[in-house]
């Protein structure tokens, strides 16, 4: 702000910054240039203090402004066209200059478009050349007579800048913006016009700082809400498609930049992810984007590019900052590359939609996660607080996307230890399932070791106790000889009876231990029952049992073990007379089945008489297993008959089974039934 003090003092000092300005300031580039008169009267001086005091005041009515205004920016925008006014030219730009870099942040214009973004070659080298001339003023008659940066003026499509006046505005010692007065025709500029300019320049540095302030402190919130927004994503979300959608749309609407991508890479070496080990084989996939546009408006010189994936030594920009990472690749203009190397780029790029690019790699503990891209439809200069922002935003990125990473790998972990303890477990489970029926078995086991030690040893005893007794009574002095005859009868069948019991036990245990051999011999099965069926009838007259047999016509040749198979009929028929209820017929059919190509006989043999129920039919064939009340009903046997059944079947390599069902015929009895299938051997 300039006080009274300070105006006094600029109004006494007019005069001889006029005749300094006029010893020092020469012509630039033609005799056209140089309007300033070598010898300077003091009417002359004075009669400049005298106009220069209307700018004064401008520049008074500038500060004022900008201290009542909420929006410095807004002040600004309305200073070209009350500077052309005063100055009375056609046109007028106000370019503010970064700090601490040469770059244009924004130009103001009149007449035309407030605000431009950007500015033609021709302008830049304008706005270079006032820089340039430092505290002197930059006064070009006819730009078509010179040439600045190499560029003849004359040339430049913008035909309202024949005549330049310039000056660069400085506050607090540092250059922080430039004034150009344009007309559309040559002008010879005079003294008062450049020192006037040079009045007024203070002024408008010091909106132009406030301006700048403003958008700073603006700037500033606008990249620490997204910060902040991001770390809250980062912290209270584990969806990483949100995360990385909320960091590329935050960035590309605080830079406001046209598009935005976040590529992430997938190596296919694992060990291989540090990029200080040369470039490694990965692939680069867009995982995220971003477009300032519409898709009926901005997409429609480049389309979606989500998903789609590409190798990383298929791209030079890739590679690039792959290389130099953690260094940004910045590209203000793609006039910086050359045409090979553009064609190395990849085309999701569009470099020649999109020529300006900001190329940020997302790295963590010197590995290469990814690149955040920024990309925009003009050539841009990225500033230095765009830079740091968008290097804070990649390092929360990184962070995130290397949690979420060690998050799958825990959690992966964390899912095989959950299957692999789940498998232990079934493991587990199924060997103590194991071990209990194991443990069950065993005491199943030790209970028929029990059970057969108990049978065995009643089996053994009783017929020893009778022949004991037989042999006692033989020894009684004059015993008649009918009775020692029949003492005699009782011994030699309970001695029968017990070589019967200790065969049967031999033949068992030879069977199960496959010491029996096989005499394999034809077999005619009509021949073989006939006989047996005689037998049998005779001994079942006294009970009344009939034998009924069905067999085919035809001869039924088998090819079997004769001996093996005569005993297992004897034991059927035997358990079957035994069993069966008086006056009833015991029922024996052959036939004669073909599975196959294999022939099968099929020999059954039926009773009428007591059930046996389901579970004693799973039991019915174990070694001295016998049925429900056969021991009250004083039914003779050792239960070892059906257990050398099985044991002969299944070594002539046949099958056994057995039914119990309600009897049709009879009331209150059961029909049983045992098959045997044989096969051709």
């Amino acid at each position: 702000m300039v006080n009274s003090r300070e105006k006094i003092n600029l109004a006494t000092s007019k005069k001889s910054r006029a005749v300094e300005l006029a010893q020092t300031i020469e012509p630039l580039a033609s005799p056209r240039n140089s309007c300033f008169d070598p010898v300077l009267t003091p009417e002359y001086a004075y009669r400049l203090m005298q106009q220069e005091s209307d700018y004064f005041d401008l520049g008074q009515k500038i500060i004022q402004k900008m201290l009542n205004s909420p929006d410095p920016e807004t002040v600004l925008l309305e200073l070209p066209a009350a500077i052309a006014d005063g100055f009375g030219v056609e046109y007028c730009l106000i370019a503010t200059i970064a700090r601490d870099t040469a770059t244009v942040e924004t130009a103001y214009w009149h007449p035309g478009n407030p605000v431009a973004t950007s500015l033609n070659a021709g302008i830049s080298h304008l706005v270079k050349a006032a820089m340039g001339a430092r505290k002197n003023p930059l006064a070009i008659a006819d730009t078509g007579a010179v040439e600045i940066g190499q560029l003849s003026l004359d040339a430049v499509e913008n035909k309202h800048c024949a005549a330049v006046l310039g000056t660069t505005t400085t506050f607090q010692g540092q250059v922080n913006g430039v004034i150009l007065l344009m007309r559309s025709r040559p002008h010879d500029w005079t003294l008062e016009q450049k020192e006037q300019l040079l009045a007024l320049s203070d002024s408008i540095a010091m909106a132009i700082s406030q301006a700048q302030l403003h958008r700073q402190v603006r700037t500033s919130l606008k990249h620490q809400s997204l910060l902040n927004n991001l770390t809250m994503a980062i912290r209270s979300s584990t969806d990483m498609d949100r995360i990385l959608k909320l960091a590329i749309d935050g960035t590309g609407r605080t830079l406001e930049v046209d598009r935005g991508l976040i590529l992430l890479l997938k190596y296919t070496d694992p060990q291989l992810k540090n990029h200080s080990k040369g470039l490694p084989r990965a692939k680069v996939t867009v995982a995220c984007e971003w477009s300032a546009f519409d898709q009926s408006e901005g997409n429609q010189d480049f389309g979606s590019v989500l998903n789609q994936s590409f190798w990383l030594s298929e791209c030079v920009l890739c590679q690039q900052t792959f290389n130099n990472s953690p260094a940004l690749t910045v590209i203000a203009d793609k006039s910086d590359f050359q045409d090979e190397q553009i064609a190395g780029i990849a085309p999701i790029f569009a470099q020649n939609v999109m020529p300006s690019l900001l190329l940020v790699p997302l790295e963590s503990k010197d590995t290469v996660l990814g690149f955040l891209v920024l990309q925009q439809r003009q050539p841009r200069n990225w500033l230095k607080e765009e830079l740091e922002l968008v290097e804070l935003v990649s390092a929360q990125l990184s962070i995130a996307i290397l949690g979420s990473q060690m998050q799958r790998q825990i959690l992966a972990l964390v899912e095989e230890r959950t299957t692999h303890l789940q498998s232990n477990l079934a493991v587990q489970a199924k060997w103590y399932e194991k071990t209990r029926q194991q443990l069950e078995q065993q005491r199943q086991l030790n209970q028929l070791k029990d059970e057969f030690i108990d049978t065995v040893s009643h089996e053994l005893k009783t017929p020893l106790t009778k022949m004991r007794m037989a042999i006692q009574n033989l020894r009684r002095p004059a015993l008649p000889a009918d009775k020692q005859a029949r003492y005699l009868d009782i011994l030699e069948q309970q001695c029968n009876q017990e070589i019967n019991l200790i065969q049967d036990l031999l033949a068992l245990q030879q069977l199960e231990s496959k010491q029996v051999r096989l005499h394999v011999q034809r077999v005619d099965l009509k021949y073989l029952i006939g006989d047996l069926a005689q037998s049998f009838a005779a001994n079942w007259a006294d009970k009344g049992l009939t034998l009924a047999v069905e067999s085919p016509a035809r001869s039924l040749m088998l090819q079997t073990d004769l001996d093996s198979l005569n005993r297992i009929l004897q034991e059927l028929l035997t358990n079957a007379g035994k069993y069966s209820d008086p006056e009833t017929t015991v029922n024996l059919k052959v036939a004669c089945e073909v599975d196959g190509e294999t022939p099968q006989f099929v020999i059954s043999v039926s009773n009428i008489g007591a059930g046996i129920s389901v579970p004693e039919q799973a039991q019915i064939f174990d070694k001295f297993r016998r049925g429900q009340g056969v021991t009250s009903q004083a039914i003779a046997g050792t239960g070892l008959g059906l257990a050398l059944v099985k044991s002969l079947v299944q070594h002539l390599n046949g099958t056994i089974a057995v039914s119990s069902c309600p009897s049709q015929q009879y009331q209150d009895a059961w029909e049983t039934c045992f098959t045997l299938s044989l096969p051709q051997m």
